[in-house]
């Protein structure tokens, strides 16, 4: 007895063994007359090939085109496919490894030739003929000698070295046309299912990852089940270019990184008012439920060591060695935290505890990961760690949640995805606990209405956890939020709390973070309006453009005024004509231009421009606050000024 997911539910086949193709006869009519053929197979929790054989009393789901599973399917075929063309137009060329990465896939060359950007068309052709050859994909099953034979007989060292390193008794190859590839697979059935493919760009990469060996050259491409879902996604790249927050950041005089000081962001004035008004925005809304702290930067290894974190990210930690103490320079603040807890004797009556800290924290990162914003080796974290009572679990979360929305729709952020992340392999606590903790974390996302998905196995070592992903204006997903749970921490530092009998108990550690990095959601935030932030943000919120030399007192007197009534303002004072500072700064993205020229200072009357053009002539200054007070209303609204 075989045992299908279908969409009317689970669908019992009465046979001992059959083959994938066979089994979908079977089921096609609980799938609808419209559903298209499945690529692939999973039994028993594995995807495998359409083609292969089912034993009997195995659970199938069937894998379509347009599952996740069957976008990873698609994509590693296309990997084979582009290695399949570059060995049919320099077959000198040696394939050595393939894999699918995020949203794509790439395939490390050892090639005579150097390509260049120039030769990725020319592949891209040689890719859809093959494709049109609707080469069937066939799977074989070798073992070591016989593989070692085979790619002897083929010249590809770097298979036989890959052989060499895997303790199988099997090796599985894949076949279609000439082209053979050792790879665990699955695959599609047939080149025809490959169609809308991309190859993107060509970059440098030692075998193996080690400078040591020889450099190869790596083809990365993408591919998509549809042309349309291509195209969207290749607008997006191109969006995304135009909106990079490191050009922006200096284009628009914001911050700038340097070699002297790798990983960590030299702030201009105009960026860091952004970052401190972001940071006072969190502070006013955490200030009502929760105590600010401030912890040291440097703390000896010993904590470190006995928090755990040591064990665990050793590799990312800077040292420090003064008067033969060996410190460390903190890569997050949780242990710092409960320091502060165990300064006192805590009842049940004080729980929940909810400490805040705008923690600067440092961690390694190689140079070559970092990015930007994005990646850094100092950032400054808005996280936060409540202690409280198992049973306490649930309402902490809802109301951590709320606030977190509050948060995010005060930057313009409607779209939310949730993920609830479960126990892992490896874990402490007992089950029990798990048991309690995942459904208080499950019931808080029910009872607030979220719609979320699970990742099985994928919680922390000590919890589980919930993480919340934004989706920008260009339809890219972003993790930021975070809440999870811990068992560990309190009972490895010694934290406890008096319980109604008396009694010493650990509390429960909720870590919990809105934005998670500053430095990093201040760039997603620069990407999201492509450097042009609404006005409430906006560092430089008006600038006085005063038409000639003539008009600079009144233009002074007026940003006096503004600066009074706590507008942040600026005066060009250059003497270059106003269609000039006009432009200049439109393309600095600053909110509103107030114009003073003659009947300005005749009348005592402003005039506005905004960023798209549009303008408002005689203003009051009444009229010119009230502008600028409905204007700063509608921060949470996205602009669509790009």
């Amino acid at each position: 007895m075989i045992v299908v997911s279908s969409p009317q539910g689970p669908l019992s086949i009465d046979e001992p063994e059959i083959y994938g193709p066979d089994l979908w006869k079977k089921c096609r009519d609980q799938f609808g007359p419209q559903s298209k053929a499945p690529i692939a197979l999973e039994v028993d929790g594995s995807v495998v090939d359409l083609l292969s054989q089912i034993p009997g009393g195995a659970q199938v789901r069937f894998i379509m085109l347009d599952m996740p599973e069957g976008l990873e399917v698609l994509r590693h075929s296309c990997t084979h496919l582009m290695a399949q063309a570059v060995m049919e137009l320099y077959p000198r060329a040696q394939i050595t490894i393939g894999p699918v990465i995020e949203n794509g896939y790439y395939y490390d060359f050892d090639l005579e030739e150097s390509l260049s950007e120039h030769d990725l068309p020319r592949i891209e052709e040689k890719m859809q003929e093959i494709a049109q050859r609707a080469l069937p994909v066939k799977r074989l099953e070798l073992g070591k000698d016989e593989a070692l034979a085979l790619f002897e007989q083929r010249g590809d060292h770097y298979k036989k070295e890959v052989i060499e390193g895997i303790a199988d008794t099997v090796y599985s190859c894949y076949q279609q046309g000439d082209f053979i590839d050792l790879c665990r697979g699955p695959h599609l059935p047939n080149t025809r299912y490959l169609k809308h493919f991309k190859l993107m760009k060509i970059a440098g990469a030692y075998w193996k990852g080690d400078h040591r060996n020889k450099m190869l050259q790596r083809i990365y491409g993408t591919c998509f089940p549809t042309k349309d879902e291509l195209a969207q996604y290749l607008h997006q790249l191109e969006e995304a270019q135009k909106r990079d927050h490191r050009v922006l950041g200096q284009r628009l005089d914001l911050f700038h990184f340097q070699e002297e000081a790798q990983g960590m962001v030299f702030w201009h004035p105009d960026g860091w008012t952004l970052f401190r008004l972001i940071e006072q925005h969190i502070r006013q809304r955490v200030a009502e439920d929760y105590q600010e702290v401030r912890t040291p930067q440097v703390v000896d290894l010993k904590l470190w060591k006995k928090s755990g974190h040591w064990d665990m990210f050793a590799q990312n930690m800077f040292q420090t060695n003064i008067d033969e103490q060996v410190s460390a320079v903190k890569p997050m603040n949780c242990p710092c935290h409960v320091q502060i807890f165990n300064q006192k004797i805590h009842s049940y009556r004080d729980l929940p505890l909810r400490l805040a800290e705008f923690g600067c924290c440092h961690r390694y990162e190689p140079s070559g990961a970092l990015h930007g914003l994005m990646r850094l080796r100092q950032f400054t974290q808005d996280d936060a760690h409540i202690f409280c009572t198992i049973e306490q679990i649930e309402q902490e979360v809802i109301r951590f949640n709320t606030l977190l929305l509050r948060v995010y729709a005060d930057f313009g952020f409607s779209k939310v995805q949730v993920k609830l992340s479960t126990r892992p392999e490896k874990r402490v606590g007992a089950d029990e606990l798990w048991d309690f903790s995942e459904k208080a974390l499950a019931q808080s996302l029910e009872k607030q209405g979220f719609d979320y998905a699970m990742q099985e196995g994928e919680g922390a070592f000590y919890g589980p956890k919930i993480e919340f992903q934004l989706t920008d204006s260009i339809g890219r997903h972003w993790q930021l939020g975070t809440v999870q749970l811990d068992f560990s921490m309190p009972e490895r530092l010694g934290a406890n709390y008096i319980d109604a009998q008396g009694q010493k108990q650990n509390p429960v550690m909720i870590h919990r973070a809105i934005l998670g990095s500053l430095e990093r959601f201040i760039g997603i935030f620069i990407e999201h309006h492509a450097g042009a932030l609404p006005f409430y943000w906006a560092p430089t919120q008006v600038y006085v453009l005063p038409i000639s030399e003539k008009h600079r007192e009144y233009g002074s007197n007026v940003l006096r005024k503004l600066k009074k009534t706590g507008i942040r303002a600026k005066i060009d004072l250059r003497n270059e004509k106003i269609g000039y500072k006009i432009r200049n700064h439109v393309l600095k993205k600053v909110p509103l231009l107030l114009l003073v020229g003659d009947q300005e200072v005749e009348h005592g009357t402003f005039s506005l421009r905004d960023r798209q053009g549009q303008q408002w002539s005689s203003l009051s200054w009444e009229a010119l606050l009230e502008h600028f007070q409905d204007t700063a209303g509608t921060h949470t609204t996205e602009e669509n000024n790009h």
